[in-house]
């Protein structure tokens, strides 16, 4: 059963994706949750602390999916895995995604290092997936995987502005892979 804590912090993150960090108040917390605005700060410190929590469950949804890719298959396989992972944390955490992509830049000193850290650890982890995928032969040899995460996670990570509710995320994933994998040039088919 979710604590009146988190609670706050899910309504925080709907406000922030709704209205931005700065566009959301504390008042309108305190509106969300049905409380006087004095009652949130015995759930909270600040409206920071809420933009961290929400930024660190980005963090761990999006690492998480990554965590499930197996390491043992072809290359691939795992980038489509990697992709319906992060489009099904946006699409299953839509708030939290829009949040984690969108707001960061509003956490301050010690908060804002602790997530640009985490949002360089996970584009690292893609890096990797490609450079593993090039030396094992399943990915072309020419392939920057440095410029294959960032096109990759440039594309994934402005789901939350696109992605209906209703949409297949495992399709699509499939279908970005092999856009990706295949590339876009490649054989025309007769009509």
């Amino acid at each position: 059963m979710p604590t009146r804590r988190d609670q706050l912090t899910r309504e925080a993150a709907r406000l922030f994706a709704e209205r931005g960090f700065h566009g959301t108040s504390m008042g309108d917390l305190a509106e969300a949750l049905g409380v006087q605005k004095g009652s949130l700060y015995s759930l909270t410190g600040s409206k920071q602390q809420l933009l961290l929590d929400t930024m660190r469950e980005g963090a761990r949804a999006f690492h998480a999916a990554l965590d499930e890719v197996p390491e043992r298959a072809p290359a691939a396989e795992r980038v489509q895995r990697a992709l319906r992972g992060h489009l099904r944390v946006v699409s299953e955490q839509l708030d939290v995604a829009t949040v984690f992509t969108r707001e960061w830049r509003y956490l301050e000193d010690a908060d804002r290092e602790e997530i640009l850290a985490e949002r360089r650890r996970y584009e690292e982890r893609w890096r990797v997936l490609f450079e593993e995928g090039l030396e094992s032969g399943g990915l072309r040899t020419d392939l920057d995987a440095g410029a294959a995460a960032l096109l990759v996670l440039s594309a994934a990570n402005w789901a939350y502005t696109w992605l209906t509710p209703d949409r297949d995320t495992d399709e699509l994933a499939d279908r970005f892979t092999a856009i990706l994998v295949d590339g876009i040039r490649g054989y025309a088919t007769s009509s």
